[in-house]
Parts: C-alpha cells; sequence; structure tokens
C-alpha cells in the first residue's frame, strides 16, 4: 500500500509539473535602457518583479526612442519603454498606439550647450547653424529641442541635429567636440555639470523645471504597444504593469544608495558617487503610482503640435493615446 501511495503521489508531483503554465515570454524594447528615466524597467527586472508575475521579459536596449518605436512598428519587439509623446505622433500617422503605464511624470530632458561656446550662445536664437546632439532624431530630446526652436523664433532646420544616443556617447560627444550642444537626459548630464563641460539652458529634471519650461507635469517614460497587441494579451499587459507599478512604489522613500545597490556596475560610468547624486536628483520625476493624469497629456499634444505640421492638423483623441484600466488593477 505504501509502495501505491508512494507511485500515486510521484505520478500527481509530475502531472502538476506537466500542468504549470511556462513563463510567457515578452519581447520589450528600450529607447537607452542606461538612461535615467528608464531607470524603474532595470530595477523591476533586477528585483525580479517580471519572473514573480511568470514572465520572461527579454529586454532590447535599442539607444533611443525613435528606434524602440520603430522595432514596435516593424513586429520586432511586443511591447516599448519610451515617451507617451509618440503615441500622440502615431495616431496623427492613423497607427493605434497605447500607453498602459506612466513611469515618468516630468521628461527631465536638459538642453545644454557646450562650456567653451557659452559666451556666444547665450540663448536659443543663438543656435542657428549649430550642431546638437540628441539621442536620435526623432526621438523624444529632439521633440524638445525642436519645440524649444519654435517657441524662440527658430525653425527645426535651423540646428543639425546629431544623434549621439545615451550615456557615455554623450559625454564622449561633448570632450570630443562633435557637437556644440545637447538635448539629452541622466546620467550625461550631471556628469558633464559635474566636470564643467556644459553650461544648462533649459531643464526639466524637476516639477519646478518642468512647470517653467513646459507649463507642468508632462507624462514622459512609459510603457505602450499596439491596440491590437493589448486586445489580444490583457493578461499579459496587466502582469507587466502589476511589476512596474510594483517597481515603482518600492522606489518610493529608497535612498539613492538602496536603488543603486540592485544596479549593474556599468550604469555608475566609473564614478558611483556621482551617480548617487544623479539618482538623488532624479527621484522625484518618477510617477509614484503609474497612473496617469487626464489633462497631463496635452503638454505633449501641445509641444508637438507646435513644429509638426500632421500632429498640427490632426484631431487627436488623446483618451485614446492612454489608459488607466491596467493600473487601477493592480495589487493595493
Amino acid at each position: 500500500m505504501r509502495q501505491v501511495v508512494g507511485i500515486l503521489l510521484v505520478l500527481l508531483a509530475a502531472f502538476g509539473l506537466a500542468q504549470a503554465s511556462p513563463p510567457k515570454r515578452v519581447i520589450l524594447g528600450v529607447g537607452g535602457k542606461t538612461a535615467v528615466v528608464y531607470l524603474p524597467l532595470t530595477v523591476v527586472e533586477r528585483l525580479g518583479f517580471f519572473k514573480e508575475e511568470g514572465l520572461d521579459v527579454v529586454i532590447q536596449d535599442l539607444q533611443a526612442g525613435s528606434r524602440a518605436l520603430q522595432a514596435l512598428i516593424g513586429g520586432s519587439v511586443e511591447v516599448t519603454m519610451g515617451f507617451y509623446d509618440h503615441t500622440i505622433q502615431m495616431q496623427a500617422q492613423e497607427r493605434d498606439i497605447v500607453a498602459f503605464v506612466e513611469v515618468g511624470r516630468y521628461p527631465a530632458i536638459v538642453l545644454a550647450v557646450r562650456s567653451d561656446l557659452a559666451g556666444e550662445v547665450r540663448g536659443m536664437a543663438d543656435l542657428k547653424g549649430r550642431k546638437v546632439g540628441v539621442s536620435a532624431p526623432g526621438s523624444s530630446t529632439h521633440f524638445f529641442l525642436n519645440y524649444l526652436l519654435v517657441k524662440n523664433g527658430l525653425k527645426p532646420q535651423d540646428v543639425s541635429a546629431i544623434g549621439i544616443g545615451a550615456g557615455a556617447q554623450v559625454v564622449a560627444a561633448v570632450q570630443n567636440k562633435q557637437v556644440d550642444a545637447i538635448s539629452n537626459v541622466e546620467p550625461a548630464i550631471t556628469f558633464l555639470e559635474e566636470r564643467g563641460l556644459i553650461k544648462v539652458l533649459a531643464d526639466t529634471r524637476s516639477a519646478a523645471g518642468a512647470r517653467a519650461v513646459l507649463g507642468g507635469e508632462y507624462p514622459a517614460a512609459v510603457l505602450y504597444t499596439t491596440r491590437a497587441w493589448l486586445e489580444r494579451n490583457p493578461d499579459t499587459a496587466q502582469k507587466l504593469v502589476n511589476a512596474m507599478v510594483r517597481g515603482l512604489r518600492w522606489m518610493q522613500g529608497k535612498s539613492p544608495e538602496e536603488i543603486a545597490q540592485v544596479l549593474p556596475e556599468e550604469y555608475f560610468l566609473g564614478d558611483k558617487a556621482l551617480y548617487l547624486k544623479v539618482l538623488k536628483n532624479s527621484l522625484g520625476s518618477f510617477s509614484p503610482t503609474g497612473r496617469f493624469s487626464d489633462t497631463a497629456p496635452l503638454r505633449p499634444l501641445t509641444l508637438l503640435s507646435a513644429f509638426d505640421p500632421n500632429v498640427a492638423r490632426a484631431k487627436i483623441d488623446l483618451k485614446r493615446t492612454y489608459t488607466n484600466q491596467f493600473v487601477d488593477r493592480a495589487p493595493k
């Protein structure tokens, strides 16, 4: 009898293992994984929150938001972590792209000129004819540059926008004088500031800065995908949101040192103390809840309409560019 019971238990265990669902594989593209604006993605990955949701998330670092968007449109990734403004741009092109969790509530993009040119370039008007480094043409750092140019009486064509990626590539581009100015994000900005290599002209790393430049809160880093994928994979989308919201909550109240402990060494660009300063100055830019406000999406629409004629003449339905349904269902 004991042998029979033992055999039955073994068979039941084997049956249970056979019935257990394998992790759901999701290919996710990100527009520069080491950029601080996308930091919660790495936090969630390193803490194992995706795995605990039963997901096998394969992250492709595509170095710039425009490339991550292209990968989504082309079908080589299923979900993108990039900036929300791409969902508006795509709707103007009759593509149905939906953001389903907000990660950043300020863009944290900075426009700065090389320090050795600060005497010549005192404001936006002085950038005419200059080379300005952006993460990639068509990315949100490029949108930010275009908006400020138009706002100050210039045209996007008045400067040469050059793709220089994010992180260490930005520092190298400034040090080697490949560009005259940059529109980019942390950690490169603080590294260049601390070395006296740039002078900041416009700064949206804080609530006050975003208010001064853009008028207030501005949905920035988000997870977005096609509406078709979202409708086919609601359970997977929910698990992605559960993990991201959990990560955003975990980050609340954590010190820069505690967050740095879960990051790979290469994120520090060889200066961990300075990176901790970057984190300290950046933590306020992340959403504490993952939820979109009803009014903030108007600001990216205003920004894009200033220089993109397709957006300006389109009848954009902002309610179709984002949803809070998954965030509202995330475990409390």
